[in-house]
């Protein structure tokens, strides 16, 4: 699954979460101070532009110069070390482009963010009656959120065009390798169906998950010091009373909370998907061979067959119903959560409605980064009953003792029947 489309791929994702951390603390810890020392000073959040400017601000070259010489790096050194490699320049420069293309996304949800604030206020304004205003000034700011809009709009085509050639690429790469191997893997129940569909849905789900897992991660690096910013007008909760860095710690403790309370729920799940798609396969097997053999297909046996599908379903829907209570009790709560900690903010007369706007949609940023496994559960869930499947052909290939499930298959095939197929 991977080591088809990366080189050493235990040792390059090692040595990439290795790297990254190096970098972000070489930025925080020097290369920050070292930028503002030549002249690449930090722009205080309030004075930040709201318009396309911002990605002119000197921090920000500095920072895509840093960030450049990382790549470049890192990648340099993986491209020597994996000279021979057929995929090279999709694994590890295309996964450096998607990196920073993630990053530059965020950041216009920062320009985004700040615009708000102005916006809001304005509105705010009007609807008082204050003088002054006209619609000249709705107008103007709604031109520079066209041309944010816009530039969000092109990066985000491009980003999806890239990356599905470069997930299809991966899916090239586990194709060739497989069927290179075709000779140990034919036996393996379902074998056609890992090769063509399975290889198929690992990376398009490959691609919705990691796109989330980089998105949230650089929108962490991104929006935690925005947070952190806006926590000074956040100085008294509900209940908890004065707390330093207000917002940030409740943007940890309610994902994690919410992170938590799936997984729990959601245990048992995977296991489950993986059953459903091997009794799916010993149906549909069985109805196939009954196309060409008259002896195969016949109603006890389909029946049999039938009902083991029917029986993990069922459990499956049961399983699914309670999880589905805890994600939607999680989901109608997080609507009110900031709402509800902001109330003395908001009564106090601490923010106007501007800055509220910030608050809230920083919040969330930072709040859904933290709740990648609240939002992606099911998807991660369809993905790990996938890599189970995929993993017998790895086992086939590497000689090793087949997993219990296919074991069971094979024995089946040879006359010993299981009470669940």
């Amino acid at each position: 699954m991977f080591h088809s489309f990366f080189p050493q791929p235990k040792l390059f994702f090692i040595s990439l979460v290795v790297w990254t951390l190096i970098s972000i603390f070489g930025w925080y810890f020097f290369a920050e101070g070292l930028g503002a020392s030549l002249g690449f000073v930090p722009v205080a959040e309030e004075q930040q532009p709201i318009d396309l400017s911002f990605f002119l601000l000197p921090e920000n070259i500095w920072f895509y110069s840093y960030f450049l010489l990382s790549a470049v790096i890192f990648c340099g050194a993986w491209h020597l070390r994996a000279l021979h490699h057929p995929w090279k320049l999709w694994s590890i420069w295309g996964s450096a482009l998607i990196i920073f293309v993630t990053y530059f996304g965020v950041q216009i949800s920062v320009v985004i963010n700040n615009w708000r604030r102005p916006f809001g206020d304005l509105l705010v304004d009007a609807m008082a009656k204050k003088p002054g205003i006209t619609v000249d000034n709705f107008y103007s700011l709604m031109l520079i959120f066209c041309q944010i809009a816009f530039l969000s709009m092109f990066v985000s085509i491009m980003t999806d065009f890239f990356t599905s050639h470069y997930i299809f690429r991966w899916r090239t790469a586990m194709n060739n390798f497989y069927m290179s191997k075709w000779e140990k893997l034919r036996h393996i129940e379902g074998a056609s169906q890992r090769v063509q569909e399975d290889t198929m849905r690992f990376s398009s789900t490959l691609e919705s998950l990691g796109i989330s897992l980089i998105n949230s991660v650089m929108t962490l690096v991104v929006f935690l010091p925005i947070l952190l910013a806006l926590s000074h007008y956040v100085t008294e909760l509900p209940v908890i009373g004065p707390v330093a860095n207000s917002l940030f710690w409740l943007a940890l403790f309610w994902s994690a909370f919410g992170t938590l309370l799936l997984a729990v729920a959601g245990i048992k799940l995977p296991g489950l998907n993986f059953r459903n798609q091997r009794v799916e396969a010993a149906y549909r097997k069985e109805l196939v061979y009954g196309e060409d053999y008259a002896d195969r297909a016949q109603p006890l046996t389909v029946r049999e067959l039938f009902n083991n599908v029917r029986r993990n379903y069922y459990r499956m829907y049961f399983h699914y119903m309670y999880f589905n209570v805890a994600r939607y009790f999680y989901i109608q709560a997080d609507a009110l959560f900031v709402v509800f900690m902001l109330v003395p903010t908001i009564v106090a007369g601490a923010i106007t409605y501007g800055i509220y706007q910030q608050i809230s949609t920083a919040f969330g940023q930072v709040s859904n980064s933290f709740q990648y496994l609240v939002n992606s559960w099911t998807t991660i869930i369809e993905l790990l009953s996938i890599h189970k499947r995929l993993k017998a052909f790895e086992a086939a290939i590497d000689d090793e003792p087949l997993p219990d499930i296919d074991q069971r298959y094979l024995e089946r095939e040879a006359g010993v029947v299981h009470a669940d197929g």
